[in-house]
């Protein structure tokens, strides 16, 4: 039976009630980042002994990446309780992995860096994921071909083969955060030196580069714009914690911010916020960082602010629809440009239903604020659009009714309970 069957989220018909008006009050722990977790479970691959994730978040895409690399052979343990991953890919085949599972999440094509470096060819259906632009993969061929790696794309499948992988210097035309981990762990196992320049700088990459580094890889300059990786002969097995979840935390914060509540959120570094900290606080935000977290209070008159989506460090895409909910509430004229993915605005019309007063240009999306949302029937579109919605049922009037959860559960650890701990009137009901 695959994980995915034994731990599933929620059935697909689940729905979430959230009642608007509540003050939210207390406390919430933020989960490991999805984003490091999924390239770290493929980068296991590499290790001929057994990879321990600690605290490690139970969502929907863990369980599918998981169901991937069981499909070709890896033993994976997933403990819940204990928010544990024991991986053991001793028995990894060189075989294609479950295409169906491969379909329902990009990041199952990050196995291919990984299954190249082991065993110098690998075949794999082209990935699936949310519908929000375009994702080519192009820059992650480029790059394994840049390695040594022969490949052929045709009727959906890419194959990949190589004598043996070997350094070279590769720069990204556009910093792609998968293709950058799909090189980096490629490059582990390769003979010599490898350079990536114009490098996705993510967090969720530098978190990469220590796991590999961890397990024996030598990687300089993770987290900047040029990567240096020098191939070593294998890699250890190791028990790693992720960094935590910047998305998430980003989403409490406007949660805090669109209900005018303090609350505190805690396991966060400023660092890794740095644009959404910026943004909040130009809006007129109060935050208040310490050793353990960040009290936001966002009981204040905010502020329209204008934003545009880019690579880190520059705002996330992830936040951009979670922040329009937030100034669909904000008296005055906002504008959004999303320039990372051309279909990241299908939300909008959501928003709309519930009152919103937004006017889509192209990549750009004008903001007029209004008194107040109302409660609405609406469907989460994709994994953020589905956060910006209960974000904004928690501040419209009356009840708001989110389908289609199962975008939301790929990317948010039981978000219902988190909020429910806050103090939000928020209830996942079976139809």
């Amino acid at each position: 039976m695959y994980i995915l069957k034994q731990y599933e989220m929620g059935d697909i018909m689940d729905k979430l009630v959230v009642k608007g008006g509540c003050k939210l009050k207390g406390e919430v722990n933020i989960s490991s980042a999805k984003n490091s977790v999924l390239p770290i479970i493929a980068a296991s691959i590499l290790s001929d002994s057994k990879c321990i994730i600690d605290n490690a978040p139970m969502l929907e895409d863990v369980f599918v990446i998981s169901d991937v690399l069981s499909s070709i052979g890896t033993k994976i343990n997933i403990d819940k309780d204990n928010e544990k991953i024991i991986i053991d890919s001793s028995d990894v085949i060189d075989k294609e992995p479950d295409s169906e599972l491969v379909r329902k999440m990009r990041a199952s094509f990050l196995i291919m860096g990984s299954m190249l470096a082991k065993f110098g060819r690998f075949k794999i259906s082209l990935p699936g994921g949310c519908n929000i632009g375009t994702r080519p993969i192009d820059l992650h061929l480029k790059g394994l071909t840049c390695l040594g790696a022969e490949i052929n794309v045709a009727h959906g499948i890419v194959e990949a083969k190589a004598t043996k992988l070997v350094g070279g210097k590769i720069y990204l035309d556009f910093p792609s955060v998968g293709a950058t981990e799909n090189i980096l762990i490629a490059a582990s196992l390769a003979d010599g030196e490898t350079i990536i320049e114009n490098a996705a700088a993510e967090p969720e990459i530098a978190d990469l580069a220590n796991f590999l580094k961890k397990m024996g890889a030598e990687i300089e300059g993770e987290g900047t714009g040029t990567i240096k990786i020098v191939g070593v002969k294998s890699l250890k097995g190791i028990t790693y914690k992720p960094i935590f979840d910047r998305i998430e935390a980003g989403t409490f914060m406007i949660a805090a911010a669109i209900t005018k509540s303090k609350i505190k959120i805690n396991g966060i570094n400023e660092e890794h916020l740095k644009p959404v900290f910026a943004k909040l606080t130009e809006m007129g935000v109060i935050m208040e960082v310490d050793n353990n977290g960040i009290t936001i209070d966002g009981n204040a008159e905010l502020r329209p602010v204008d934003i545009k989506t880019m690579p880190y460090p520059g705002f996330p895409t992830d936040m951009q629809a979670q922040m329009m909910s937030l100034l669909s509430c904000i008296k005055g004229t906002s504008m959004i440009t999303e320039t990372v993915f051309e279909n990241r605005f299908m939300h909008v019309s959501e928003l709309k239903r519930m009152g919103a007063e937004i006017k889509i240009d192209g990549r750009n999306a004008v903001i007029k604020g209004v008194e107040r949302l109302t409660g609405a029937d609406v469907k989460a579109t994709d994994l953020r659009a589905g956060a910006a919605l209960i974000l904004a049922g928690l501040a419209a009037d009356g009840v708001t009714t989110i389908s289609d959860l199962y975008h939301i559960d790929r990317g948010y650890v039981c978000i219902e309970k988190k909020f429910k701990k806050l103090s939000a009137d928020i209830e996942r009901i079976k139809e």
